[in-house]
Formats: structure tokens, C-alpha cells, sequence
């Protein structure tokens, strides 16, 4: 019965040996397009950390000057010509890694104060900005 099993392998071309090798020879081309997709990986993401750094704007701000903040959620508000910055603002404080204090010098409180991110802002290079208020009243349906 062996005998029979042993022909009909040789018969259908299943050496052992040469399976072995094949098998190592497909392990090993398997490994190196791991690495390659690693390497490229890699290289990919070096390229995207450089653009997006480079559209970073690297800005120094000082206490005491004016700046405008950029309102990203202006977009609820009916009315495309709306300005998204508002402002001016007086920065009270610079903190680390890029946190402004900032103070609203025509408000009543002249102690309240937020903190912000300074890719936010932008100096104030003076003329009239307009200041709206928005009021949205909600009713229950």
C-alpha cells in the first residue's frame, strides 16, 4: 500500500525536498515585501510630516498685543460673508508650546481671560473689524 502511495506521488510530481525549498523561496520573497511596505510606510509618512510642517506658519506673539481669532464654527450661522475672525484681542500671557492667553479689552470683566492656540490667531494690523452678535433663539417643535 505504501509502495502504491509512494508511485502515485512521484506520478503527480510531489518531491518532498523540492516542496521545502519552494516553501523557504516564498517565506523569504514574503519577508523582503514586508520590509519593502515598511520602508515605503515610512518614507510616506516623513513626506506628509514635512508638508503639513511646512504650512505650519511659525508666528511670535508678545504680551500686550492685538491679534484676531479664527471662529471655525461660524459656519451654524446663516450668511456666507461673515468674517471667520473676530477680534481684536489683547494677549495677556504666552505659554509653552503655543498657548496664548488672550483678554477681550471691551468687555465688562476685565479679568476674564481663555486660553487658545496660537495657530488660531493672527496679528492685528488695525482698521475696523466688525463685532456681531448673534442671538439664535430655539423653539421646541
Amino acid at each position: 500500500m505504501e509502495h502504491k502511495a509512494y508511485w502515485a506521488l512521484k506520478f503527480l510530481n510531489f518531491d518532498s525536498s523540492l516542496c521545502v525549498g519552494k516553501r523557504k523561496l516564498q517565506l523569504q520573497e514574503l519577508e523582503e515585501m514586508r520590509m519593502t511596505a515598511y520602508d515605503s510606510s515610512r518614507k510616506y509618512k516623513e513626506r506628509v510630516k514635512m508638508y503639513h510642517d511646512k504650512k505650519l506658519i511659525k508666528r511670535d506673539f508678545q504680551p500686550g498685543q492685538q491679534v484676531l481669532l479664527f471662529n471655525s464654527r461660524f459656519k451654524l450661522f446663516p450668511g456666507k460673508l461673515k468674517s471667520k475672525w473676530s477680534g481684536p484681542f489683547v494677549i495677556k500671557a504666552v505659554k509653552p508650546y503655543g498657548a496664548i492667553e488672550l483678554m477681550d479689552p471691551n468687555s465688562e470683566d476685565s479679568n476674564r481671560s481663555w486660553i487658545v492656540n496660537g495657530q488660531r490667531l493672527k496679528h492685528y494690523l488695525g482698521g475696523e473689524v466688525e463685532r456681531l452678535t448673534t442671538i439664535i433663539h430655539l423653539s421646541e417643535p
